[in-house]
Order: C-alpha cells, then structure tokens, then sequence
C-alpha cells in the first residue's frame, strides 16, 4: 500500500503545460507591446532617454 500522495507524473504533459504557459506568455508580451506601439509610448520613452542623457552630461 501507498501512503502519502501519488508523485507520479507524466513528464510529456508538464512539457506541454510548460510550453503553453510559455507561449501564453508570450503572446501576452506581444499585445502589449503591438499596444504600447499603437499608442506611440516608444516615441515618449526616446524622448525621456535623450532628456536624461542630456542631463548626464551637462546640457539639459
């Protein structure tokens, strides 16, 4: 008899939910930025790196 509980598991199926959860994730990655890209954030954030680099060396 067992005691505890069953440790046995299908190594195929944790690929498969590990795949899933991966390529969930980057699906998810991609909408945001397919988002941040429709609402031009990457124009604001140019736009933050060049102040913050100009105040680095003095001009800003």
């Amino acid at each position: 008899m067992k005691k505890g509980r069953d440790t046995s598991y299908s190594p195929i199926g944790s690929r498969r939910w590990a795949l899933a959860v991966r390529l969930g994730i980057l699906a998810l990655a991609m909408v945001f930025i397919g988002i941040g890209i429709a609402r031009q954030e990457h124009l604001e954030v140019l736009q933050k790196a060049v102040r913050i680099c100009l105040e680095c060396i003095g001009i800003g």
